[in-house]
């Protein structure tokens, strides 16, 4: 627990141990980066409970089709063995010859969610090849976490989320790092009072003064925000002391520790 509260990391990625030191250092050189930790579900099990972290959302992208079904199997297993710690979400790809198939395998896994990353799959939000991703996730109630935001790309960036939002009502959509990394007034003009969307602050801190974070969350609101950390990319220490310095309100500190991800991906 963090301060008391039961604390859940609700943007966490893992890989296997013999390719995980490869994953991070393509992470690491999309984004000009150094990840602190390694990306192995054992170490993010270790230095989230050393942190206070009381449960954790874990996930993995898929650069290919043909990767879908390895990684969801993937994350199906590490949840198996983390001792009820982890809830995982599902990876898709738009060019996968059986998304429809995807779905009921991930679903099928236990799997709780989906893990979309526009910029690193090389996709528009609102791409034609994504609708049925949208369509049947809002049919089986599954949340998306979506990578949201870059100035350098035009994959995921707010004019192309709100188009989305606005015809699948029934679907909820995570919006990573404050709904656009790096275009956050866009993100925040565009996508704060739409009803079913939903931000984390991963990957927000390290860029931005305290009082525009903490701007940007009661703009969203503090019941539409999560806690997230983008494990393995920051130190849970830096995270967890800039945050508890928003000066936020202890109710507000609860939903964004847990309520609210409790609420999206259905945890106990």
């Amino acid at each position: 627990m963090v301060n008391g509260i039961f604390t859940i990391d609700s943007h966490c990625h893992i890989y296997p141990e013999k390719i995980a030191s490869r994953a991070v250092a393509g992470t690491d050189g999309f984004y000009g980066l150094h990840s602190v930790y390694d990306g192995t579900a054992s170490d993010l099990i270790e230095k989230g409970i050393e942190a206070g972290i009381d449960h954790f959302i874990v996930q993995s992208v898929a650069t290919a089709p043909k990767q879908v079904k390895s990684i969801n199997e993937f994350i199906a297993e590490s949840v198996k063995n983390s001792g009820g710690r982890f809830t995982g979400l599902g990876t898709l790809h738009p060019d996968s010859a059986d998304i429809k198939g995807d779905i009921e395998h991930l679903l099928e896994l236990g799997l709780k969610g989906v893990k979309l990353h526009p910029d690193i799959q090389a996709f528009k939000i609102d791409d034609y090849r994504c609708l049925k991703i949208y369509e049947l996730c809002e049919q089986r109630k599954l949340p998306i976490l979506m990578h949201t935001g870059d100035h350098r790309y035009d994959y995921s960036n707010p004019n192309r989320m709100l188009p989305i939002l606005e015809i699948y009502r029934g679907l909820t959509i995570v919006g990573a790092h404050l709904g656009g990394w790096s275009v956050w007034d866009e993100a925040c003009e565009r996508l704060c009072d739409i009803d079913n969307f939903y931000v984390d602050c991963s990957s927000c801190f390290a860029f931005m003064e305290k009082a525009r974070a903490s701007e940007i969350i009661h703009r969203f609101g503090a019941n539409k925000v999560l806690f997230g950390t983008d494990y393995p990319m920051w130190s849970y220490k830096s995270e967890f002391e800039y945050f508890l310095s928003l000066g936020l309100e202890k109710w507000e500190i609860e939903c964004i520790l847990n309520i609210n991800a409790k609420k999206v991906f259905g945890l106990e």
